[in-house]
């Protein structure tokens, strides 16, 4: 059955391979399940709602990207999103509740679908220039690094010059420092599930120092929260009411950059693509927007293609088979609760994951294009204001505005797609006029 279905001797594999490929990703990628309710619940959102939202999330469009698409790439809440949620969107100065911005989540999530079923999508992918692309993922990642770094001590605010280095002394950023060491000799040693371990390690050394206490480590989990934003006709009215039309065009721009950066990456590594094409984009891209549309319904930020999918692709996997054991796996961690919750306490455990998972993304400033001017600054700007405004929206703002600017400047207006200077107009009256995170 699995082979006539998921074409597995097509693909050179087999249900062994696929399972131990399966079971590689998730090792990788489950550090979300305790990370993600971190970050949200900071926001006012119960710990467990966010915990079994992820899951469901993770779960469906995981799911969708095995059955429909084939492709061994795993989905869940994307690291940078859920940042972005919590410190800008809901704890920025816009100040909407977490109710209001699941709404604002849940019409991108309707949006991306539409954007998937038509071809407007690869129009819109090819807009924007590959060095703000590249600025993006480089400036969440800083922004992610540094959100690690202040959650344990380890960077604290400090009144002549905003932030400084925090007690090395105190019992947490001890924790914090040994656990972030023990994760980069794992990383180092490209050890399975390095990110997941090095936290099981950090909690272990918590329990011996008296960190860290656990109850019960496994319960039948809880029953979802449905519609956490009301309905789908009060999150439009949300949506008009606080004018969240740039938060919402940020979740769908960052989400479908990164979602489809993703995709071909570990498509290509998996020796999937079809010359520059990739096949069955269109159910690929589908699983996403799906994914985030559901994961909004229940109370969990947009959902991403995850590249630690690529750890099993070099484990062997090459169809859905890999994603369909994902999903099961993600079902299983719903029984573990108690055991995350109690993990989540301590920012120690997880503040690493944090920081390494920053320093892989800001990678990107690699590919960027020093030497011409136009094309390096709005890049260096995105990357520089991330952090330092605590808004990726802002960044990505700044970025598309001076980008235009600068090329008509150099006389290569035409080089700048019509999109372009749309995004620029709608970014600089929502950065002069509207209240921004």
């Amino acid at each position: 059955m699995f082979n006539s279905f998921f074409r597995l001797k097509e693909n050179g594999t087999n249900v062994k391979t696929e399972f131990l490929a399966g079971l590689t990703t998730f090792l990788t990628m489950v550090y979300i399940v305790i990370v993600n309710p971190i970050i949200l619940s900071s926001t006012g959102v119960p710990f467990n709602t966010v915990f079994i939202a992820t899951i469901i999330a993770a779960v469906v469009g995981t799911l969708w990207m095995g059955l429909f698409a084939n492709y061994p790439i795993a989905i869940a809440p994307g690291m940078g999103l859920n940042a972005y949620f919590a410190f800008s969107v809901v704890g920025g100065q816009s100040g909407v509740s977490y109710q209001v911005a699941f709404g604002a989540v849940f019409i991108a999530g309707i949006l991306f679908i539409i954007l998937s079923l038509t071809p407007f999508r690869e129009k819109l992918i090819e807009a924007i220039p590959t060095n703000l692309k590249l600025g993006i993922t480089a400036g969440i990642g800083l922004f992610i690094a540094f959100i690690g770094l202040r959650m344990t001590g380890i960077i604290v605010a400090d009144k002549e010059n905003l932030v400084g280095l925090g007690n090395l002394h105190s019992p947490e950023v001890i924790l914090a420092l040994v656990g972030l060491i023990i994760t980069l000799i794992l990383m180092a040693r490209n050890v399975p599930g390095a990110l997941f371990f090095g936290m099981i390690a950090t909690a272990v050394i918590a329990i011996f120092t008296g960190q860290l206490e656990f109850g019960k480590m496994m319960e039948t989990p809880a029953a979802p929260e449905f519609f956490i934003f009301g309905s789908p006709l009060q999150a439009i009215k949300d949506m008009i009411e606080y004018g969240l039309y740039a938060v919402i065009f940020s979740f769908l721009l960052v989400t479908l950059f990164d979602t489809t950066g993703t995709m071909v990456g570990v498509a290509e590594q998996a020796g999937l693509m079809k010359g520059k094409k990739m096949p069955r984009a269109r159910q690929a891209l589908l699983a996403d927007s799906v994914g985030t549309t559901i994961g909004a319904i229940f109370g969990t930020s947009p959902t991403s293609a995850y590249i630690e999918s690529s750890s099993g692709v070099a484990a062997g996997g090459r169809t859905g088979l890999t994603s369909v054991v994902v999903a099961v796996l993600f079902i299983i961690s719903a029984f573990f609760g108690p055991l995350v919750s109690s993990l989540s306490g301590l920012a120690a455990i997880t503040a690493p994951t944090l920081i390494i998972v920053g320093s892989l993304m800001i990678g990107a400033v690699g590919k960027i294009d020093w030497s011409e001017f136009d094309e390096a600054f709005p890049a260096f700007l995105i990357i520089l204001t991330m952090p330092l405004t605590a808004s990726i929206a802002t960044g990505i703002a700044l970025g598309f505005i001076t980008y235009p600017i600068l090329k008509i400047v150099k006389g290569k207006g035409r080089e700048v797609h019509p999109l372009l200077y749309l995004f620029a107009v709608l970014f600089f009256y929502q950065l002069a006029f509207l209240p921004h995170a």
